[in-house]
């Protein structure tokens, strides 16, 4: 619950494009809407251009804002405030929608993300 909200809000914290990034399931049964999912996402990736171009900066930049991200979500801190979050939304109402998801992240773990960016 969530990660695609905390992923896409990481990337734009350091400056990357987050549709570059998009999770979406497909059971075994979904051969079709398996392939649309990956065939829509790979039209997308290559609409944006190699990692930094649809941002405006260098590769090196990109490269280094990318392993900022990972350092971003490999934090304790993010990673304990991100499950005690999802925790208390499972508890509170379990069928959120991914903007009720969204704008909890962005009022729960704003603070910390911008923390972790500088």
């Amino acid at each position: 619950m969530g990660v695609n909200g905390l992923i896409k809000k990481v990337l734009t914290e350091v400056g990357l494009d987050h549709r570059r990034f998009d999770l979406k399931w497909a059971s075994a049964a979904e051969a079709p809407r398996f392939v649309k999912l990956i065939t829509e996402f790979t039209a997308r990736i290559k609409e944006l251009g190699p990692l930094g171009e649809a941002e405006g900066i260098s590769p090196e930049e990109a490269k280094k804002r990318a392993e900022k991200a990972l350092a971003m979500v490999s934090d304790r801190k993010l990673r304990m405030g991100f499950g005690n979050l999802t925790k208390t939304l499972r508890k509170e109402v379990p069928n959120l929608s991914d903007k009720a998801i969204d704008q909890a992240i962005d009022e729960k773990l704003s603070k910390t993300l911008s923390s972790l960016s500088d």
